[in-house]
């Protein structure tokens, strides 16, 4: 099988696995190691446990997937936030998830180690892109800053998915540039399909189906989806601790709906940088 079959081969592959309720793949697995480790501490906070787990993507999801069954959740109102899922849960079933989980993560990425460091650099970028959506949700939004902490988390959920699954291919240990188009074009039909199989909530996974649309309509109350927008499109400048190279007349409509211009952006991503110092404190 030549290289260009088996990319295509594998992309479809990946559908009939979609339908698995048991999606748990490798993002962080020291992140995840280090949440189970933080849970041991007696001093912790409810505050503190959430913050924690919504620093790994699976975990996050996991988490709040649980807390939506009948065992947990007897109300009809579904559950978004990981405070209000680590109150109904509590810490000895929150760390034994973090336990399950980090064993699957451990036994994928053994087997799948070759692409790890990409794992690593996707799951640092996901994190800035979080720390980005929650400080613009918190400062030009009236949507809650968790929830946009948890769609920039899981905003690239796919990419990861896809990386996990390459392994498998021996023609594919090495992604071409057509691999990286074809995940570039896949990834978030793939992740929104990983997050209606985990049942994470509508706003989120409609926010993650859009995250690249740079055309949203225009209005004056933004939403999640403007938000995370925003966020990914802020991340490239952020990196490069410089706006010089911004356009401001060529701005997504997300921007423009935010009120965001390039003295507002450079005031949010200061306190995106206190944000990320506080979540790697956490992790370390």
């Amino acid at each position: 099988m030549n290289t260009q079959t088996a990319e295509f081969e594998f992309i479809k592959a990946l559908s009939a696995e979609l339908s698995s309720r048991n999606l748990v793949f490798p993002t962080s697995l020291k992140a995840t190691m280090n949440i189970r480790q933080a849970l041991d501490n007696p001093d912790i906070n409810n505050d503190q446990v959430a913050k924690l787990i919504s620093m790994e993507p699976v975990l996050s999801a996991q988490v709040l997937m649980l807390a939506n069954t009948a065992m947990f959740n007897r109300s009809s109102k579904k559950i978004d936030e990981l405070k209000t899922a680590v109150g109904l849960m509590g810490f000895g079933v929150v760390r034994n998830v973090a336990i399950s989980v980090g064993m699957k993560q451990l036994k994928d990425q053994q087997a799948h180690g070759q692409n790890s460091a990409l794992m690593e650099g996707l799951w640092t970028r996901s994190i800035r892109v979080a720390a980005l959506a929650f400080v613009i949700a918190r400062n030009r939004t009236r949507v809650s800053p968790d929830k946009a902490m948890i769609a920039g988390l899981l905003h690239d959920i796919g990419k990861f998915y896809i990386l996990s699954r390459i392994c498998q291919y021996e023609n594919l240990l090495h992604p071409t540039e057509t691999m990286w188009d074809l995940i570039d074009h896949w990834h978030v039909d793939i992740g929104t399909a990983i997050l209606d199989s985990w049942e994470v909530a509508d706003d989120i996974r409609s926010a993650v189906m859009d995250h690249q649309n740079t055309n949203l309509p225009e209005s004056s109350r933004p939403t999640l989806t403007d938000v995370l927008v925003a966020a990914d499109f802020l991340d490239e400048h952020f990196v490069k601790e410089s706006l010089d190279d911004m356009d401001e007349d060529r701005l997504p409509t997300s921007m423009k709906n935010l009120n965001l211009d390039i003295k507002s952006i450079d005031v949010l991503m200061s306190e995106t940088r206190q944000e990320i110092a506080q979540i790697l404190k956490m992790l370390s």
